[in-house]
């Protein structure tokens, strides 16, 4: 099967790139390659590389710095994966378009499942629901999967921020009133690859890793398998403002997921201790 990988140089890119000595050919593109804002560009590669499935990893995830850009994030987070469901649909390739838990409102009392209505504030989050409907309004034959809270050995994230930060002061803030899952690239990408092996899915899917918690509680196991000693205090959201509004509430349900691999998901903590061998590795 040929993979062909849009937005390469990012967190789960990387992790894609860790996973590509799995029997298939890939090809993987970041912006120089292929700017999926630009029709002709995803044609020409497209056209030359033949691909049987697209994983579109390239979006813009500056959720605070979306406010003051909105332009950029919707042409990006919308226009982007538009285009790139025209392109694999005149290829005949199907595009696996990666979105997130921000579409919700976050208000709701039990884990979202796929056919819950969006509900997006801020830029960001309506920048990356209106993905969702154009890819789907061009391409019904697109499956989009939506995670959360996602970390890695590579890029910038909220596990490699705690853990600097952690060496560096010897008390961290973290907000205690937002709930989700937290969800290892490396988990994400191979969840990625089964669901392009099996070929047959469209529509909406969830992943993230299992269980629950506050970025608080994540930022304490962060700390403690870190082997990092400094205090971690609760904050509320009021507490620690931000430009961008983010939601209270934003657990993913993966049941489906579960049903169409037939296979479990580990809990975040596990693939948090993971990662963070990983990272002492590197050093």
């Amino acid at each position: 099967m040929r993979i062909l990988v849009t937005g390469s140089n990012g967190q789960l890119g990387n992790e894609l790139k860790q996973l590509s000595n799995q029997g298939h050919e890939f090809l993987f593109t970041d912006f120089l390659e292929l700017d999926i804002t630009q029709q002709v560009m995803i044609d020409g590669v497209c056209k030359e590389f033949a691909p049987h499935q697209i994983i579109n990893c390239a979006a813009y995830t500056n959720v605070d710095r979306a406010e003051q850009e909105p332009g950029v994030a919707f042409s990006l987070n919308g226009d982007g994966p538009a285009l790139l469901a025209l392109g694999a649909k005149k290829c005949g390739a199907r595009l696996l378009h990666v979105s997130t838990d921000y579409v919700f409102s976050g208000k709701n009392y039990k884990p979202y499942v796929e056919e819950d209505v969006p509900d997006p504030a801020g830029v960001y989050a309506r920048s990356k629901a209106a993905g969702e409907i154009k890819v789907l309004e061009n391409n019904p034959e697109s499956l989009i999967v939506r995670t959360s809270w996602l970390y890695s050995a590579y890029g910038h994230n909220f596990v490699k921020t705690i853990r600097k930060a952690g060496r560096n002061h010897g008390e961290l803030k973290v907000v205690a009133d937002q709930i989700g899952t937290p969800t290892w690239g490396h988990d994400l990408a191979k969840a990625l690859l089964l669901l392009a092996e099996l070929g047959n899915q469209s529509g909406i899917v969830h992943f993230s890793n299992q269980g629950v918690c506050s970025w608080y509680d994540f930022a304490l196991a962060i700390v403690e398998f870190s082997d990092i000693d400094t205090r971690v205090c609760p904050t509320d959201t009021e507490g620690y403002p931000l430009p961008s509004p983010r939601p209270y509430y934003s657990v993913l349900n993966k049941n489906k997921y579960e049903l169409l691999t037939r296979t479990s998901i580990p809990h975040w903590r596990q693939s948090l201790k993971k990662c963070i061998k990983i990272l002492d590795e590197q050093g």
